[in-house]
């Protein structure tokens, strides 16, 4: 038992979808069962209570697994009390203010679940000798007791990033000599990028090789400053939802050229670098110039994103695996478009614009010369793509494994082409088109081992032309029998039948 997370929500759900007319709610308890029973096993272990020292051997705690079971409604009904019995009563901490219940009787008191689970994560650190991984929503407080007991500990999940503050960075740097790895999902305060430049200079110089902020943040220039102390060290970086007055700072972070992976997103979109601070977005440029060992790029929101990464693709010492960029100006981005087809080493190609009509042609045409592309997903920059740009596609794009692409007007004529992808795993045709049922199924006959698995999905189907209900189940079958595939088939909605319907209601 090295990880311990059994993933019980999901596991809960699932049983309910499949479960057998009347028997669901059994398998909910079962599924529960199973989850209750692995937690109360590893609390047990902690407290010396078992055959077996599980704990001893546990490298990976996620306390979010713990969390889902204790706010699961089908816990609290059915499993709360046994769960919290016997040796574990110690570990159930309720709120102070009782739950207003809808009768006279008295008042249910309602689970303290932070301090609970910091509870039961202070009985288990202290068996875990070999832990690598911890993974929660917890204290400042808890990792300053916890952090000691753990030298094994190489990366650490929090929901809030301000548990850093107060001493956690210099905690690390003592007693955890192989920590390299941060996530958190948020951190919002007027001291935040201070407190965390502190944090990030206090672990050991040239330690910290991923950090990932997921959701909002304050951080800005102390922070993008504090990142240098890993300059040589850090590989992946993913800033999410920065603000727009910490924009013009990421030149602070010039240092930092190690870096693998880099995945930036403004919270709006509102700077643009090149037009309002050219001196910043051409030092940006020369920062990522000298990430001689990027692979993985992904921009979202970042107004200056295809100006910046321009002269990036163009650098022969580069050499992408993927690229993503969303929310950008397609009509602004030719010379984008054009420079993607000097990255010969793309695999994985995720294009989401601005919806405005663009270079169709050019960007077709640098797509076409990307041969090993494995992965390609296009939304909105795509929408004016007709029959012809799409099988231009597949004719040159012989690995590809992934397809989502939008159009307008698409036909039948796509699929003599489409039969030329011999690996193609997943087709997203997110376009107004006019399929018919014999076109698909001639389609479905070309398919061969390498599409095993096939899911087709058909979103914007022409309602003139829509097939019948009984020849989608005709053209599931036949997928279902050729490759074991799954067919989705929804009509476009008519804007205009709809506004009409609205009207005629008044």
């Amino acid at each position: 038992m090295h990880n311990v997370k059994l993933g019980g929500s999901d596991e809960v759900e699932v049983a309910a979808r499949q479960g057998k007319p009347g028997d669901g709610n059994a398998q909910q308890n079962q599924a529960v069962s199973r989850w209750v029973h692995l937690w109360k096993t590893i609390i047990l272990s902690s407290l010396s209570k078992t055959t077996y020292p599980y704990c001893r051997y546990i490298r990976a705690l996620d306390l979010r697994d713990l969390k889902d079971l204790l706010e699961d409604e089908k816990f609290r009904t059915d499993f709360s009390n046994d769960f919290f019995s016997g040796e574990l009563s110690q570990f159930r901490k309720e709120m102070e203010t009782p739950v207003k219940a809808k009768s006279r009787t008295k008042r249910p008191l309602r689970l303290n679940t932070i301090a609970t689970l910091e509870a039961i994560g202070e009985a288990i650190t202290q068996q875990t000798p070999v832990l690598e991984e911890l993974h929660g929503e917890i204290t400042s407080t808890a990792l300053l007791r916890w952090i000691p007991r753990l030298p094994k500990l190489q990366q650490i999940t929090l929901w809030n990033g301000a548990a850093l503050a107060n001493g956690v960075g210099s905690t690390l740097h003592i007693h955890c000599p192989d920590f390299k790895i941060l996530r958190f999902y948020t951190w919002t305060a007027p001291d935040t990028d201070h407190f965390f430049a502190a944090f990030l200079q206090d672990l050991r110089p040239q330690s910290l090789e991923s950090l990932e902020i997921i959701s909002y943040s304050d951080i800005g220039p102390e922070t993008f400053l504090a990142l240098n102390c890993h300059s040589k060290s850090l590989l992946d970086l993913k800033l999410d939802n920065i603000k727009p007055e910490a924009m013009p700072a990421l030149s602070m972070l010039k240092d930092c050229t190690a870096l693998g992976s880099l995945s930036l997103a403004e919270t709006i979109g509102s700077t643009d670098l090149e037009h309002t601070q050219n001196d910043i977005f051409l030092e940006v440029i020369g920062w990522l110039r000298d990430c001689k060992n990027l692979q993985n790029i992904t921009f979202h929101k970042f107004l200056s994103g295809p100006a910046v990464l321009t002269p990036i693709l163009l650098e022969s010492n580069i050499h992408l695996v993927r690229l993503e960029v969303t929310d950008y100006a397609a009509s602004k981005a030719k010379d984008f478009h054009q420079a993607l087809a000097h990255q010969q080493s793309l695999r994985s190609i995720v294009l989401k614009s601005d919806g405005e009509v663009c270079d169709i042609n050019a960007l077709v045409s640098s797509l076409c010369k990307i041969v090993h592309l494995v992965d390609l997903r296009l939304s909105n920059v795509s929408d004016f793509f007709r029959d012809e740009h799409i099988c231009l596609l597949a004719s040159n794009l012989p690995e590809l494994e992934t397809l989502w692409i939008s159009g307008w007007g698409i036909t039948d004529q796509i699929w003599s082409y489409l039969k030329l992808l011999h690996f193609l795993r997943r087709l997203d045709i997110n376009a107004w088109s006019s399929f018919t049922a014999d076109g698909l199924l001639e389609y479905i006959s070309g398919l061969g081992e390498g599409n095993r698995g096939l899911f087709l999905a058909v979103m914007m189907a022409d309602p003139e032309s829509a097939l019948s209900e009984e020849e989608q189940y005709i053209v599931q079958e036949a997928l279902t029998m050729k490759v074991e595939g799954r067919f989705d088939y929804t009509l476009a909605r008519d804007p205009d039948a709809e506004e009409y319907n609205e009207s005629d209601s008044e």
